[in-house]
């Protein structure tokens, strides 16, 4: 059975995905879900805050599992296999290290984030995505107003 990565951030941007998914396996696709999320590498201020690099893994690992969540239960409420991959680093190249990790032969994921400086970075990691991806990138583009 096909398992596909589905790279959320907790926007309501990214669960286009999610439902294009649902789409997709309502159309007769057989398939399960890796629903993932990358957080940022802590940053200067941050490591001299905390003194203890454990103590910020922790709090980017639970952030990650809080902004997955929504999309976890829509895949769930759907009776779909579902599992959850988070982690910290550039999110283009973690994503492919997570395509490896989990055996995942696809990937679904939107164009955009949020908003702003958000918009722009997942923007640029879907393009940077397709490019890096040994396995095939759906990008879900939003509805244009």
């Amino acid at each position: 059975m096909l398992k596909i990565l589905i790279p959320v951030d907790g926007s309501e941007l990214s669960l286009m995905a999610v439902r294009y998914a649902l789409r997709l396996t309502g159309w007769g696709l057989k398939a399960r879900f890796v629903v993932a999320n990358v957080q940022p590498t802590a940053n200067l201020y941050e490591l001299v805050v905390a003194h203890d690099p454990a103590v910020l893994q922790k709090v980017a690992e639970e952030a990650g599992h809080d902004l997955i969540a929504p999309a976890v239960q829509l895949l769930q409420a759907a009776g779909l296999q579902v599992e959850q991959d988070v982690a910290i680093g550039d999110p283009a190249h973690v994503l492919v290290d997570m395509v490896e990790r989990n055996g995942c032969g696809a990937i679904i994921m939107s164009a955009r984030g949020s908003s702003g400086l958000s918009a722009a970075v997942l923007g640029s990691v879907s393009q940077e995505l397709v490019h890096l991806s040994p396995v095939p990138v759906t990008v879900v583009k939003p509805l244009a107003d």
